[in-house]
């Protein structure tokens, strides 16, 4: 494993523990003087004081500006250095791959949205991932000698703690993040894709106050992300959020995983795509029919433009999605008792003709004491979910070393 040295300076762990207090306290909150910083973390002036100025030292930390106060001295802002540190983020979804770089702060400077990329789990298909990722490192420039950790979202099994995916790449006794590590060159970990988006969409998207979300990805498939008093569960392992695989309906249809009847059959954007070219076969009526031939080539990225040109087939495929989703969604509800259920991943894209016969279902099988507790909301960052929870990740990596 490639070791960062962000840290390093301060040989004692006590020390190491107060700095990394402080920054966190400045992810968190934003910038502050120092006796606000004193008064939320328990610490004396001076010791804060101290811890600042060798934070300024290692240009982590920078001032800006003082405060201008009726009378007396007008105290100094601190906060972040968004130059002096730099977190990458990849997003690897069937078809593309999405890749950005985030400051100290949490702005994305620069992003590649849908590079052509299909996964497929070989070692060939690795290491054109792996040759994406080294292509966006180089044109970063200058910035790439600050960049501290990388984190990959993958979809499926995956454990972030040991560096395993369970459902992608798994083709060697050593950690996936630790091949990544020693080709990029770089601390490089990996997270599940949709506790990824779930992640982002809490620190920068439509999550406002709230510390108890759902975050539902219906994208190809169907997971959720939890956050459980502003922080992500990940279970024992790191598998929670299998929410697809619920075993719920008594069909024939084969999941991916290898078993019959599970959720993602029939509520899922796989669902559709299934069900969209099943009923053009028996000659019902869609725009589809003209502009793509061969329903071999169909994607689900047509169908979803389909149904937002308003393509009655799309339209009514989409909306039963939405209807049984929401059945089991009122589930969720019922167990967490969550302040908001966020409804993102591709299919999300269709807005209303998703979210309304969600919301419908929702309202009749869950419980009224519970769901008046609830709101249910589209994501706000929708494509960019992914990469700006990576980014999210890799930089609270620094925290867990």
């Amino acid at each position: 494993m490639v070791k960062n040295h962000f840290f390093n300076s301060d040989k004692s762990p006590k020390n190491i523990q107060i700095k990394k207090d402080i920054i966190s306290h400045f992810i968190n909150t934003g910038n502050d003087t120092i006796a606000e910083l004193a008064r939320e973390l328990d610490l004396s002036v001076p010791t804060v004081t101290k811890f600042i100025g060798e934070l300024i030292d290692q240009g982590l930390i920078a001032e800006f500006g003082k405060i201008h106060t009726p009378g007396g001295r007008h105290p100094i802002v601190y906060g972040l250095n968004p130059t002096s540190a730099y977190f990458l983020g990849a997003d690897m979804s069937r078809h593309h791959l999405n890749i950005a770089l985030m400051d100290f702060t949490g702005r994305l400077v620069d992003n590649e949205m849908g590079i052509s990329y299909t996964y497929e789990n070989t070692p060939n298909s690795f290491d054109l991932l792996c040759g994406h990722l080294q292509k966006f490192i180089d044109k970063t420039g200058e910035m790439k000698k600050k960049i501290y950790h990388i984190n990959l979202n993958i979809s499926g099994r995956v454990n972030p703690e040991t560096g395993y995916s369970y459902s992608s790449f798994y083709f060697s006794e050593e950690p996936i993040s630790e091949i990544l590590s020693s080709k990029l060159h770089y601390p490089v970990s990996i997270d599940n894709d949709t506790r990824a988006m779930a992640y982002g969409e809490y620190m920068k998207g439509v999550v406002e106050n709230e510390k108890n979300v759902i975050f539902v990805n219906v994208s190809w498939g169907l997971g959720i992300g939890i956050i459980i008093d502003g922080k992500p569960y990940y279970g024992k392992s790191g598998f929670s959020g299998e929410f697809g695989h619920f075993p719920i309906f008594d069909n024939e249809i084969i999941c991916h995983c290898g078993k019959k009847g599970c959720l993602e059959t029939e509520a899922s954007g796989l669902a559709i795509h299934r069900a969209v070219i099943e009923r053009i076969k028996q000659k019902e009526s869609s725009i589809l029919s003209e502009k793509v031939k061969d329903m071999n080539q169909l994607t689900l990225t047509r169908i979803i433009e389909a149904t937002n040109n308003e393509d009655p087939l799309c339209i009514e495929i989409v909306e039963e999605v939405g209807y049984k989703l929401g059945r089991y969604i009122a589930g969720l509800i019922n167990i967490f008792n969550p302040e908001l259920v966020v409804i993102g991943g591709q299919v999300a894209e269709t807005e209303g003709f998703l979210m309304l016969p969600i919301r419908s279902s929702v309202k009749k099988y869950s419980l009224n004491l519970v769901n008046k507790d609830t709101q249910i909301v589209t994501s706000k960052l929708k494509k960019k979910a992914g990469i700006t929870g990576a980014c999210m990740i890799a930089r609270s990596r620094l925290f867990s070393e």
